[in-house]
């Protein structure tokens, strides 16, 4: 084990001596703030995804022509939204579990992270699924045909809408794929970076939690939960955004097997990562500004202390 690797499992994080107020407060303030650099990249990948699940070859020019550009920031404000609750109760909360279960075991392994990430990933997709249905429609409507159009004009009336038109239970439709992907976004952003920057600490002689050593974690770690949530979020995407068949009233989309299976049968296994070049540049993009920015934000509040 490394003398990095062996001072993070034996001493407690430096994020503890942080106020869980703060711990929160800068989690979801860096979450909004990255999520607004990254979210064209999302509008962008959310379409190229559903276009391909509608039979239809996207097309970005086409899209701009009959969006124009600002139709890229499409369900922005749901966007933002949803880090309100997302951000901050994924990653306060993971910092919260992972400094409880030191106090407990008295060290921070990769297990340890690999648990709490998955754990606390799953909580914070729960809490925050109705913003995602919102994002994911309300990036998608002005692209589908005009009789299927649902029309948005924000995010209140969006939410008001659906529970209004189809319930409260709609804002978790694909909320299974939702919540397993953000296990998996869990372990692969939160608990690799927590690890990654042990690993460059040592490795590259930085400085843990310098924004060189939150950099490189960063990118490194948004790489590996893009390659590997990129499924799950076809899944959510398709079941967040399905109608019911006008003939027999059922939804075309109902588990992640059934619906894993249903996408790679018909439209081939790669068809999953349709628009995975926008999704990396969300999933690493918004890991990179997300926790730099939050590394800056924790350190204006101590240096001001």
């Amino acid at each position: 084990m490394t003398q990095a690797s062996q001072s993070s499992a034996t001493q407690p994080p430096s994020a503890k001596e942080l106020s869980k107020t703060v711990v929160f407060a800068t989690s979801g303030l860096g979450g909004m703030l990255g999520w607004a650099m990254v979210h064209p990249a999302n509008t962008l990948a959310v379409r190229m995804n559903l276009a391909a699940a509608a039979g239809r070859k996207f097309s970005f020019s086409g899209m701009i022509a009959e969006s124009g550009w600002m139709g890229l920031y499409d369900g922005l404000s749901a966007g933002v939204m949803r880090q309100v609750f997302y951000a901050s109760s994924r990653f306060g909360l993971f910092e919260t579990f992972r400094d409880k279960l030191h106090e407990i075991r008295g060290k921070t392994d990769f297990t340890s992270r690999v648990v709490v990430g998955a754990l606390t990933g799953g909580i914070a997709a729960y809490i925050s699924c109705p913003m995602e249905v919102a994002v994911v429609r309300m990036s998608n409507d002005s692209t589908l045909p005009k009789e299927d159009r649902r029309n948005y004009k924000n995010v209140v009336d969006t939410t008001v809408r659906i529970a209004k038109e189809e319930g409260i239970a709609a804002f978790w439709q694909g909320s299974n794929p939702f919540v397993a992907r953000a296990m998996l976004v869990g372990v692969f952003q939160v608990a690799t970076l927590d690890q990654f920057k042990d690993l460059y600490a040592d490795m590259l002689k930085q400085q843990k939690n310098s924004i060189s050593n939150v950099f490189c974690a960063a990118m490194s770690s948004g790489l590996i939960y893009s390659l590997a949530t990129m499924p799950l979020e076809a899944c959510k995407n398709r079941m967040a955004s399905q109608k019911p068949d006008p003939r027999t009233g059922e939804l075309p989309y109902k588990t992640i097997v059934q619906t894993l299976t249903k996408i790679a049968g018909k439209e081939g296994f790669m068809s999953l990562y349709n628009g995975f070049l926008p999704y990396y540049v969300r999933c690493g993009g918004h890991t990179v500004a997300m926790f730099i920015i939050v590394q800056m934000l924790r350190d204006a509040y101590t240096a001001s202390m």
